[in-house]
């Protein structure tokens, strides 16, 4: 058993069927007597919705995974450098790539019958411009087994816009009272993104716990009706079980019937034949004496 191998088999499963497949595996490799691997395969975490979505492109669409990497590579050196006309063609080409790329996500889920929400799209927006912002992202989205949406807080859109927009005028800087309150509204920002991400995670979550609950629910429920068909076959085999014993006990006692006739049969015939023969002896002595 390969570990690469059982990874990409889960990553590519539906979110709901993942930790069962997992444990199934982990299970085999510690019956084969390989723990490590054992171990190894039951840290995998589950995928969230919009991970597996995201998952679920790099391995369906792999012509697309090159194009988003090159693009992410452009935009990078285009940002380093500050070439404006070049940022401004890129981000066009972004803007048109990541939405087309979030779209084919969501028929690839629809397709293999679980559809994502808005949120989970939105998500797998996210996570692409993450991949053009970052070469660590690019990297694990380009694996196919990612657990959680990727964070796109780096994303080129606003910090593009900046470099190509001419310097602001110098100013005064704010006061003290209004850096805290910009401060405060930032923090609270932040705070409120997470939470947000948070929720949609959890709801995520609850979802795939859910719609694992009803397959199991549905598992059980025809394990039992196999169950009453088997223990109603083996109540109709026992029947005739006992049928064919009283059947084959009335067979042997007919028979020994029979073989009890037979001997009795025989007896008779034996002595009909000395009494005919007795007699026909005692008639050809008679005739003898006559003459």
């Amino acid at each position: 058993m390969d570990f690469d191998v059982v990874a990409d088999e889960l990553y590519g499963l539906r979110p709901e069927h993942f930790t069962t497949a997992r444990d199934t595996h982990a299970a085999a490799a510690r019956k084969a007597g390989d723990r490590a691997l054992a171990e190894k395969i039951s840290k995998l975490r589950r995928p969230s919705l919009s991970a597996w979505a995201g998952n679920l492109l790099v391995r369906e669409q792999p012509d697309e995974v090159e194009p988003l990497l090159r693009l992410g590579e452009g935009l990078r050196q285009a940002h380093h450098d500050l070439d404006g006309a070049q940022l401004r063609e890129l981000i066009r080409r972004q803007r048109v790539l990541v939405s087309t790329l979030s779209r084919q996500a969501a028929q690839l889920a629809a397709q293999a019958g679980r559809p994502i929400t808005p949120d989970a799209q939105r998500e797998v927006e996210n996570t692409l411009q993450a991949v053009l912002a970052d070469p660590d992202a690019a990297r694990q989205w380009a694996a196919g087994r990612l657990v959680k949406p990727l964070d796109a807080a780096v994303g080129f859109p606003a910090v593009a816009q900046d470099a190509v927009r001419p310097a602001p005028a110098v100013s005064e800087a704010p006061p003290p009272t209004a850096r805290r309150e910009r401060a405060a509204d930032e923090t609270r920002r932040e705070r409120l993104t997470k939470a947000r991400e948070e929720a949609g995670t959890a709801e995520n979550d609850l979802r795939a716990a859910e719609e694992e609950a009803t397959v199991a629910a549905r598992d059980a429920r025809s394990a039992k009706n196999h169950t009453d068909q088997l223990r109603q076959r083996v109540s109709s085999l026992a029947e005739e079980l006992a049928r064919a014993e009283e059947e084959h006990r009335q067979a042997a006692a007919a028979e020994r019937q029979a073989r009890e006739r037979t001997r009795f049969a025989d007896r008779r015939v034996s002595e009909a034949r000395r009494r005919a023969k007795s007699a026909a002896a005692r008639v050809e002595r008679l005739t003898a004496e006559s003459h």
